[in-house]
């Protein structure tokens, strides 16, 4: 082999070895139909709970590895409309909980078990052990099918003042009359006495949510699944990752 083949050989297999050290760590894609809401739809707030300490179990959750929101193509294109359609009125959306891993609802379920007292912030007239029985915390969740959401609106220019007895309460919504997985009736949609701007409020999402194809869990004013869902009946268990 002559020198100048083996200068073109050196040239090209350092260039290999340089491009493959500088691959992304989480180089793999996302399960066919699966995208990240930031590349569909980047101006959505994302506030991605179980990713952290600021949920109902104060730890992050088996199976999130990055604070990101991950949807089925068809639930953040519909998400994206949405955005668009209430961005008009000056306002954003803001997402809690978007695909959720298998791993992650057996976490869930498993820490439920443990036992416990009521929470004052998360769950105040109910122990932990009854949870699951009082349908709180499912065994099963509709979001590791890729195409549910957890979400909120909020001012699109600045923060809001909602301060919820119950719930996620440094979230930076409008007043919904509770927070983000406060387990108890007064997150029920439809719940009443509430007071007139939280109603109001969850009217607006709802019908939001509706016009962009995804239908409200009646028990949280926060939950939606799309209503064509691509994967009705299969459930994943890929971990929540950034790129």
């Amino acid at each position: 082999m002559n020198r100048a083949r083996q200068a073109i050989l050196r040239v090209g297999f350092y260039a290999l070895t340089v491009a493959v050290a500088v691959l992304p760590a989480h180089a793999d894609p996302l399960p066919a139909g699966f995208v990240r809401l930031a590349d569909i739809a980047p101006s959505i707030r994302q506030d991605i709970r179980y990713a952290g300490t600021g949920n109902f179990l104060h730890r992050k959750v088996t199976g999130y590895d990055a604070p990101v929101c991950i949807l089925t193509l068809q639930a953040a294109q519909a998400l994206a409309g949405v955005q668009q359609a209430i961005a008009a009125r000056g306002l954003t959306l803001v997402v809690f909980d978007c695909y959720r891993p298998a791993r992650a609802v057996a976490d869930m379920g498993e820490w439920t078990r443990q036992g416990g007292p009521p929470d004052p912030q998360w769950y105040p007239r109910v122990r932990r052990g009854d949870l699951i029985a009082k349908g709180y915390v499912g065994e099963l969740s509709t979001h590791s099918r890729g195409s549910t959401v957890d979400v909120a609106i909020a001012r699109a220019d600045g923060p809001s003042v909602a301060k919820p007895a119950c719930g996620a309460i440094d979230a930076d919504t409008l007043d919904f009359g509770s927070g983000f997985d406060c387990f108890d009736p007064m997150s029920e949609t439809e719940y009443r006495p509430l007071g007139n701007e939280a109603a109001a409020n969850r009217r607006l999402l709802v019908e939001a949510m509706r016009a962009g194809g995804f239908k409200n869990y009646a028990r949280e004013w926060w939950h939606f699944t799309l209503g064509h869902e691509p994967f009705p009946t299969q459930r994943f268990d890929f971990p929540v990752s950034a790129e």
